[in-house]
């Protein structure tokens, strides 16, 4: 490096699950930076354990990003070499740094990415789902008004859509992906690359069936098909292919008690309470 010369930021990808799933140039970069910036410190220090990497190290996360980007910056501009990573994946996706990578542009620094995995191409492949257009979404809003309204502009998209998603948010967005999108062909993927891997298939109908039964655990990404060549008739409600019960599924998810849900299921259905009810119990039983 010639004086006066400024750094460069490596977006460097690291391990979604598997420490094993890293290249060799990441970890020579690793070893050869002045500074690592790290989404969590505490996470990235067993991966530089694992490999003997004893590079420094900084948080550079949503928190702190305003303050500790100019830091970052300076140092870019002084001719140092830093490294991003996230907790997993490549760093600028879904995460703060794509806000570092537009200040060290407009600082004349090098940006240059280090590839690796990815959790939504990851889960794309295996979920038999096409894979010839997709759509990668990330997180969708935490509210539900906002989520649902983003889901209606993705209606017509016919690209496979990819979400991220929270444990506990993911029965509420199944059941709006199932009411706003209609009942698609779907997958679920979790724990991707590590031993306890979990990829469920089916339609978004029996996702939403499956998670009323089991407890969401862990980041989960969410492969979804995109809109077929014929729209289903807009007069019909989501619900009429459901049984009774994994209607009180949908409705429950959305955050419903299980009383109101067995009551606006009759309603709907025009049928009896006792009906729905025993509806229910044969299926959990």
């Amino acid at each position: 490096m010639t004086e006066g010369q400024k750094g460069v930021l490596y977006l460097c990808a690291t391990p979604i699950g598997n420490l094993e799933d890293i290249t060799m140039r990441a970890l020579r970069v690793l070893r050869e930076v002045d500074l690592i910036a790290a989404e969590d410190t505490r996470h990235t220090r067993k991966l530089l354990s694992r490999y003997d990497i004893h590079t420094g190290l900084t948080s550079y996360h949503r928190h702190n990003m305003r303050a500790k980007g100019p830091v970052l910056l300076d140092l870019l501009r002084s001719g140092k070499n830093i490294a991003l990573v996230s907790d997993a994946g490549m760093p600028g996706v879904s995460d703060q740094g794509s806000e570092l990578v537009g200040l060290a542009l407009r600082e004349g620094c090098g940006v240059t990415a280090i590839p690796g995995p990815s959790a939504g191409i990851t889960a794309l492949v295996v979920s038999g789902l096409p894979t010839e257009s997709f759509i990668f979404i990330g997180f969708l809003p935490s509210s539900a008004k906002a989520r649902r309204e983003k889901l209606r502009e993705l209606q017509p998209q016919q690209g496979t859509l990819i979400f991220y998603e929270a444990p506990h948010r993911l029965r509420a967005t199944l059941a709006d992906l199932y009411e706003v999108l209609g009942d698609r062909a779907a997958a679920a993927a979790r724990e991707l690359t590590k031993l306890h891997e979990e990829i469920i298939r089916g339609s978004l109908a029996e996702l939403v069936e499956h998670f009323r039964e089991k407890e969401p655990r862990g980041e989960f990404t969410l492969v979804v098909d995109g809109a077929g060549a014929e729209s289903p008739a807009k007069n019909e409600p989501e619900w009429l292919h459901l049984s009774p019960a994994a209607h009180v599924a949908l409705i429950e998810a959305k955050g419903a008690g299980r009383k109101d849900a067995l009551r606006e299921v009759a309603r709907l259905r025009g049928i009896s309470r006792r009906e729905v009810y025993q509806a229910v119990l044969e299926k959990e039983t």
